[in-house]
């Protein structure tokens, strides 16, 4: 991991890749964390080898999916603003598109169907674990349950419901072709699987 991102870092502009490298690592590792990590990052980066050959800039969209998760503080409203901003700090005017990087790691809130195509990527890319077999997706809610700690099952639950029932009412859950052929039909099955459990109370 450390040697492809230092390679890409170094490519797109960047400098002391190093020290960024160590940084992100240590904000992934935070002890809170359950699927905000590395591990989730590594498998976005599996997401866009795969599409690769059909981004426009797919640099771009791997500096995004590097620093999507980097500002993760359970329940803020705020996480990938907060991380955009870290990464344009990190690009210290370097890296020429870093305004626009930083734009695609604001499309991870996943709240409009993003205008650029690599935007785009990055939102599906970071919601390909929607179309996992059912096992892996039934492991990822349990990660994410237990990042947070601070609330209790029903007031979880409900969250969790409002989210998913919110993906699974969009014309499409994925804003990609590559993706919408690839997870949208698994998307929607995990998705109504999840939705149809009886509701805690």
């Amino acid at each position: 991991m450390e040697t492809r991102f230092l390679a890409l870092w170094s490519r797109c502009g960047g400098v002391q890749g190093e020290i960024v490298y160590a940084d992100l690592a240590r904000h992934y590792a935070e002890p809170m964390r359950r699927y905000h990590t590395l591990d989730h990052i590594r498998r976005c980066l599996s997401g866009l080898d795969c599409a690769r050959a059909a981004s426009h800039d797919p640099d771009a969209v791997e500096l995004a999916l590097w620093f999507h998760d980097v500002i993760y503080i359970p329940g803020a409203e705020d996480n990938e603003r907060l991380s955009a901003e870290w990464f344009e700090r990190c690009a210290e005017g370097r890296i020429a598109a870093a305004a626009r990087i930083a734009e695609m790691i604001l499309a991870t809130t996943h709240d409009v169907v993003p205008a650029d195509l690599d935007a785009r990527f990055t939102a599906d890319i970071d919601l390909v674990n929607l179309g996992d077999d059912r096992a892996r997706f039934r492991r990822d809610e349990a990660l994410l349950r237990a990042e947070r700690p601070d609330q209790g099952d029903v007031a979880y639950d409900a969250r969790e419901r409002a989210f998913l029932g919110a993906l699974l009412a969009r014309p499409a859950i994925y804003h990609t072709d590559f993706f919408h052929t690839r997870c949208e039909a698994r998307a929607r099955a995990n998705l109504a699987w999840r939705l149809a459990q009886p509701a805690l109370r």
